[in-house]
């Protein structure tokens, strides 16, 4: 028999990136009283990984539970950026409705609407929160039109189109129900939730059924699988039967070693929990997304949607330049290897693959934000390696043609420079579906283009629209190959010796082109040290000092004017990257270089070419 299990609430906060998911959390743990009146609390205290602060987005997806008057809210906060919607989809699977957030100003933007998609999908009721309505160019009129225009474009029922709307700003904690009333509170929020989003149904005279749809990691006990438990109850010590959906054949007994509820920002250990539960479940070592635990008199999986496939891949490389292993403390292939596994741990949209060199791994992701992410956070914990250009992951059909990755992007620019975007995405085999006004004098064009076309592009767009563009993307599938893409490459500026780059050498080297070390710098002989303004690669000697003689005198170097150098950041070094080089990753540096750093066997292999 179903019943309802009226005291739990399970949601999903589902938006844009930037549209203050995470925010919004915040004041709901504040409210409901999970923190201590005189507690420090970090802003976006949900975003507990380093990066994730410094970028202010989420990149896992994370449980947290409130309780309103007697009623247990499990909330799951959702990344918005495109390269995380695996993360997106599995959450899902463990909520009953979710709180779709849009920002005031900025309105319904692309990845509102995947996120949205995946939720009317699975037909689960919508409650939209109108954010930031503070801020002072908000139009919350208009967005109301453009968010029910975009539940009627993705076919919503009419009891989905019939969604209640909340108005709040979270960063000031308020919310209400119509636009004149006064905030005080997110109390409308709260009891919003409580009426519109139904109880988790089950039959808890059923064998147990609990569906695996996130992975957390710890170095103390290991994988830790979340999921919300479908029917039945789920205790300590039960022994249960681990089966998948997608796997028939998969069948092991294992038993439950401890079992975790959610409670604020903490996990409390529990003995047993029942239908509707968010559970942790720690000591099962082969636990992955997507399995289903179940007693062993009937084990049958539920269904489970297939985790996207990645779409570019990039070679990581154990460091075999001049300067490998003076900056890092992992820099072995075994270093390299233990931790690139140890990923796939946690991160279900990310492929590891051994390859003939022991030195060698290819790494294949949703995107270049996922593997940047990635990059960095192995830099920070020590690591030091290489890796090269990304590249797109082509598959063939059934006739054998090949398709590549497309991209739908959403690009909003101020009108003097839609010419120059949309010439150059054309060159890169994009095409214009689209083009309209957006907000703020904006004007929105949608390309459906390559996601090669748009790898290495965005410092491109940023530097052609003066830092005013907005370029938004999401994946849209593969199609036939659309054909060469010819790029107009600027070469590189490559170090001919190694040794101490010196004033002298800079300033005859940076007529070429655009530098980016400054003097005093160490450099090795193939080492890229900036981009030649034509088209070739050319080979400068930066630690070159000026002869002495006797009607000159050093100190007329003083003299010489260096132009700051263009110091570039992971994700512009990795635009800028060609399929000839590799960028050498030490947690102090990042260094661009060819790869092969001599100069003669480099001509060689040109001339093979």
């Amino acid at each position: 028999m179903k019943t309802k299990r009226e005291n739990i609430r399970n949601i999903a906060i589902i938006a844009h990136v930037d549209h203050g998911k995470t925010t919004l959390v915040d004041e709901l743990l504040k409210q409901s009283g999970v923190f201590r009146e005189n507690q420090e609390v970090a802003e976006r205290v949900m975003d507990s990984n380093d990066i994730e602060r410094e970028r202010g987005i989420t990149i896992l997806s994370k449980n947290t539970a409130v309780y309103y008057k007697d009623t247990k809210i499990n909330i799951i906060d959702t990344p918005g950026h495109a390269d995380f919607g695996g993360e997106v989809e599995r959450v899902l699977k463990m909520v009953n409705g979710v709180v779709l957030v849009v920002d005031a100003f900025e309105g319904a933007m692309p990845q509102t609407k995947f996120v949205l998609k995946k939720a009317l999908e699975l037909k689960l009721p919508v409650i939209v929160c109108i954010n930031k309505i503070d801020r002072p160019e908000a139009r919350p009129d208009e967005v109301i039109d453009e968010v029910l225009e975009l539940f009627m474009d993705l076919d919503a029922s009419d009891e989905q189109l019939d969604c209640p709307f909340v108005y709040a700003s979270a960063k000031s904690g308020v919310a209400v129900l119509e636009l004149s009333d006064t905030p005080k509170d997110m109390i409308p929020l709260f009891e919003t939730i409580l009426e519109y989003i139904p109880a988790p149904e089950g039959d808890p005279e059923a064998g147990t059924q609990v569906l695996i749809s996130t992975i957390d990691y710890n170095e103390y006990v290991g994988r830790i699988g979340v999921g919300k438990v479908d029917n039945g109850t789920i205790s300590v010590n039960q022994e249960v039967v681990l089966v998948n959906h997608h796997e028939p054949d998969k069948q092991r007994k294992v038993k439950i070693s401890k079992l975790y509820e959610f409670d604020g920002l903490n996990k409390i250990e529990v003995k047993e929990a029942g239908i509707g539960s968010i559970v942790a479940i720690s000591g099962i070592s082969e636990i992955a997304i997507g399995d289903t635990l179940c007693s062993p008199e009937n084990p049958t999986p539920i269904p489970f949607q297939k985790i996207s496939e990645p779409t570019i891949a990039m070679q990581f490389v154990v460091n075999d330049s001049p300067f490998a292993g003076t900056e890092g403390k992992y820099v072995t292939s075994r270093h390299l290897r233990d931790r690139l596994f140890r990923e796939l741990n946690t991160d279900v949209s990310l492929r590891v693959e051994e390859s003939d060199s022991t030195d060698s791994f290819k790494v294949s992701g949703r995107g270049e934000l996922h593997l940047s992410v990635l990059i960095e956070n192995m830099r920070r914990e020590g690591y030091e390696f290489a890796v090269s250009k990304a590249e797109v992951l082509y598959k063939k059909d059934e006739n054998g043609k090949l398709l590549e990755p497309m991209e739908l992007a959403y690009i909003d620019v101020p009108e003097e420079f839609n010419g120059t975007v949309i010439d150059k995405l054309s060159q890169r085999k994009g095409e214009l579906r689209n083009m309209g006004m957006s907000n703020g004098g904006y004007t929105r064009l949608e390309f459906s283009i390559p996601a090669r076309g748009l790898i290495g592009y965005r410092g491109e767009f940023l530097t052609d629209t003066k830092g005013n563009g907005i370029i938004n993307t999401s994946y849209d599938g593969y199609a036939p190959y659309k054909g060469e893409i010819s790029y107009r490459k600027q070469g590189s500026l490559i170090a001919f010796e190694t040794g101490e780059s010196v004033t002298y050498g800079l300033f005859s080297a940076q007529d070429r082109g655009t530098l980016f070390i400054g003097p005093g710098e160490k450099v090795y002989s193939g080492m890229v040290i900036g981009q030649n303004g034509k088209t070739d690669d050319i080979e400068i000697n930066v630690c070159k000092t000026k002869h002495l003689t006797n009607t000159r005198s050093s100190s007329a170097d003083e003299a010489l004017k260096l132009t700051p150098p263009r110091i570039l950041s992971l994700e512009q070094a990795l635009d800028f990257i060609e399929t000839d080089e590799l960028l050498e990753v030490t947690p102090k540096s990042l260094r661009i270089r060819k790869k092969i750093l001599d100069p003669k066997m480099r001509k060689r292999s040109q001339n093979k070419s």
